[in-house]
């Protein structure tokens, strides 16, 4: 699949290990809910190709666990996804890249804790950017742990650090 091996070349070795396995799982998770939904198989073809390549953005960030080693902070792996997904003539999918962290981030979100992201919403507005988010929660990128679905539970009590507004996205998706 052209998703793939796009990946392949923006990461290599364990790193494309680690994230293109995480991606599958996450495209596998938003597939079963593109099937759930009764999505029309275009959708479920693009949210497949966007959940693969949701992460691309990380070979330019410092991700030592992951074995990257850029300059850019991790937080702002959406962002650096979106613009190489549209460099690459992807646009569509860079949204997914820049909407996919948690449950999105506000602008507010941002202000507020002087992330170093560009002052703009960043919530998933397509119903195939909510899935994609909805099922990169359920997967982590640490290594040993990368097919270790989470509880609903548990996805919930991670949301919560970052505000009850965040887990009441959740539990409306």
């Amino acid at each position: 699949m052209w998703a793939i091996k796009l990946l392949s070349h923006y990461l290599a070795g364990n790193s494309l290990k680690i994230v293109l396995e995480h991606s599958r799982y996450v495209a596998a998770l938003a597939g079963e809910v593109a099937d759930y939904l009764d999505l029309p198989e275009e959708q479920r073809i693009f949210i497949e190709e966007a959940a693969l390549l949701h992460d691309i953005g990380v070979c330019l960030v410092h991700a030592p666990g992951l074995g990257i080693y850029g300059t850019h902070q991790y937080i702002m792996h959406g962002v650096l996804g979106r613009e190489i997904l549209e460099r690459e003539g992807y646009p569509l999918h860079g949204l997914v890249c820049e909407r996919h962290t948690g449950v999105g981030l506000t602008l507010e979100d941002i202000v507020r804790q002087k992330l170093p992201l560009p002052h703009r919403d960043m919530c998933p507005q397509s119903l195939s950017e909510q899935v994609i988010c909805f099922a990169d929660l359920f997967y982590s990128k640490k290594p040993g742990r990368l097919g270790e679905r989470k509880t609903v539970e548990q996805v919930r009590k991670n949301l919560l650090h970052f505000g009850e507004e965040k887990v009441a996205i959740f539990d409306a998706w």
